[in-house]
């Protein structure tokens, strides 16, 4: 009999470090006495220094858990901090975007003078279809210019807004409509996506259908191709903007109360209804302006490229609101890493000379599969900061990003933070950080975590268990919209005293450093050992033949649960038992053979959302033999079907 531990086992074990370079170390942002500031006193001189303010605040924060205020009596604009002053500091001429279409020949720069004159347009555009301060508007286009404008043009008239991405489904975009009341919704005519049409229009006119507050859609033209309108509700964008001034005295910017609602972000749920994340508006921009300024270590010249999608929150605060706060120069990509080819990031990095790149491990993997000699085409040494976002890194990756991509010489920013959070919140500082391949280091200035065990008690070096943080910090989610008792019960129920239960798994080592483990959910319990799938999935890409892995746990009559690997090999290599026996014995030697899969399904893909990340629910299905749920926001839904039939092939096997 075993006796179930509590807390998360923690077993794999990473030597490697790089400290930072020492010509970057002379010139970075961050210097080394960035972490003996006070937290107050370090958000306080940000937020004045960061944000341009109409009327300055009174207070610096008001904590009444869990719910949290800051900047208390301030006055500011978002579009007013992400465009005009800029263009009034004389740096009009400078680009906003390179904006790089699907199409190779696609292209179009956008200086702040020409990202000023537009927003302008659509912002009197709005007016005059009747959006006030405080009018919901719904956002529904792929990575177009017409998508970050839209959004400046709502905080530039203070109309709250939520973005929806491109890849959600009609009854998706019809529940978020419907959550936040919406009266009007922005979408286009069509979407590309590896050189087919995607219908947003026809999406848009099912969703609007179930949602009946929705009163204009306004269209903006992509791809010309013609599509319904219905009289009374939609306008094309272009024709509706035709007589509409661009000059930005005809529509100032609308002073805003720094905790006023500047969007809703929704996380995506297949099981319940999607919760509505609450951004509000001064503590949202400091967060993310200063955490963009410190951690890609940005200069006047910096060329940055986050290579996310603005439907997700690393969009909204790394695309958009924090890169155009900061006055950078960004790269804004319609399409996907490889089409036409697997090398189309490689080209834009060199065409553009991007020195900031910023992305998804599971892009990275992807990369790696496909072999390193299509970055070997291009001219990547512009290159000064490469960053990973959206889930735990497998070392092994990490390497390869730094020495492909990065040339081995470059720092690797691994970055930690939740749509709830809105700004990254554990981080390495390039500048000053010894960085860990798989860690992401320390948490960013100003910001106070922890891991306890189930009890709440503070877990010393070594030993897992769960994230918290323990103090509020500028950017932080102000509530679940109209939804106070699932914010209280989500993240503030498992620990008192105000201490936010943030889901994931992790430790910390005898540096101080903080590796996370995965989400709490995806921790599998195996003859009482409670193992985090990140662990596993990071010993099996640690093995030459692997390109990515995904693990999940299925239910187990002897050991509870029994560990299910997903296995994709690179060079488009098959699966045999000699290599499944092998993987194996090598999880077995690398973390512990109680970590061993008991299943090896190899397959070529595994199924991802749009925007990079592994849909463990789905596999956990497979593994389970359920019926699927949702998958229309994966970029190739048949992935999962192929899926199943090799491990219903490989259950046949081993009966």
């Amino acid at each position: 009999m075993t006796t179930e531990s509590t807390n998360i086992d923690a077993l794999l074990r990473e030597e490697r470090t790089y400290p930072p370079p020492p010509d970057f170390a002379r010139e970075a942002n961050a210097q080394p006495d960035i972490y003996r500031r006070d937290p107050d006193e370090f958000w306080e001189t940000e937020g004045r220094e960061r944000v341009t303010w109409f009327t300055p605040f009174e207070q610096l924060k008001q904590w009444d858990p869990p719910y949290a205020k800051w900047y208390l009596g301030g006055k500011l604009n978002v579009c007013y901090n992400c465009v005009d002053r800029h263009v009034e500091a004389g740096n009009g001429d400078k680009i906003a975007y390179h904006w790089e279409g699907e199409p190779a020949d696609t292209r179009r720069d956008i200086s702040y003078a020409d990202l000023q004159r537009e927003v302008t347009r659509f912002a009197n555009t709005l007016r005059k279809l009747g959006v006030q301060r405080g009018t919901p508007v719904a956002i529904y286009l792929g990575m177009i210019p017409q998508l970050p404008i839209a959004m400046l043009a709502c905080t530039r008239i203070g109309a709250p807004h939520t973005v929806v991405f491109g890849g959600f489904s009609a009854e998706s975009l019809a529940a978020r409509m419907n959550d936040m009341k919406c009266q009007i919704l922005i979408t286009q005519d069509e979407a590309l996506r590896r050189g087919r049409p995607v219908s947003l229009k026809s999406i848009s006119d099912e969703a609007m259908a179930a949602a009946s507050g929705v009163e204009t859609c306004v269209v903006v033209r992509r791809t010309g191709t013609e599509v319904a309108m219905t009289d009374g509700r939609d306008v094309f964008y272009d024709e509706a903007a035709a007589d509409q001034s661009d000059d930005p005295a005809s529509c100032p910017c609308e002073p805003m109360d720094a905790e006023d609602l500047l969007f809703l972000m929704y996380t995506s749920g297949t099981t319940a209804t999607p919760k509505g994340i609450v951004h509000t508006t001064g503590g949202y921009l400091v967060g993310t302006s200063t955490t963009h300024h410190y951690i890609f270590d940005i200069k006047p010249d910096t060329v940055y490229w986050c290579a996310a999608d603005i439907g997700w929150i690393t969009g909204h605060s790394y695309i958009v609101y924090g890169p155009l706060c900061n006055g950078v120069t960004s790269v804004l990509y319609e399409g996907t890493p490889d089409f036409p080819d697997k090398d189309r990031w490689w080209d834009i990095v060199q065409r553009y000379g991007v020195t900031v790149l910023y992305t998804a491990p599971t892009a990275i993997r992807s990369h790696m599969k496909w072999g390193p000699e299509y970055a070997q085409r291009h001219d990547l040494s512009t290159l000064r900061v490469l960053g990973t976002v959206g889930e735990p890194i497998n070392p092994e990756a990490w390497i390869w990003y730094r020495d492909h991509i990065g040339g081995g010489r470059i720092p690797v920013v691994d970055t930690w933070w939740q749509t709830e959070t809105g700004q990254i919140l554990i981080t390495p500082l390039p500048g000053v950080t010894t960085l860990k391949p798989g860690s992401a280091t320390k948490p960013f200035p100003g910001v106070e975590a922890a891991v306890y065990d189930e009890q709440g008690n503070e877990v010393g070096p070594g030993g897992g268990g769960y994230l918290v943080l323990t103090a509020p910090y500028p950017a932080m989610l102000r509530g679940i919209f109209n939804d106070p008792q699932r914010y209280q019960e989500t993240y503030w129920s498992k620990y008192p005293g105000g201490v936010y239960f943030v889901g994931d798994g992790a430790r910390i080592d005898d540096d101080g450093d903080f590796w996370l483990l995965g989400r709490v959910d995806d921790v599998m319990n195996v003859s009482g050992h409670r193992i985090s799938t990140i662990e596993v999935e990071s010993a099996l890409v640690d093995h030459q033949d692997v390109a990515e892995a995904a693990v999940c746990g299925r239910a187990d009559a002897q050991t509870g649960q029994a560990i299910v690997a997903y296995v994709s090999l690179k060079g488009g290599q098959e699966g045999t038992p000699d290599k499944l026996a092998e993987l194996r014995d090598h999880v077995g030697r690398k973390i512990g053979k109680i970590a061993a899969p008991a299943n090896i399904v190899f397959t070529p893909d595994l199924p991802k959302t749009r925007s990079g990340k592994i849909m463990r629910r789905l596999l956990r299905d497979v593994a389970e033999n359920r019926s699927l749920g949702d998958t229309t926001t994966l970029a190739d839904p048949d992935v999962v079907n192929e899926i199943k039939d090799r491990a219903t092939a490989e259950a046949a096997k081993e009966e």
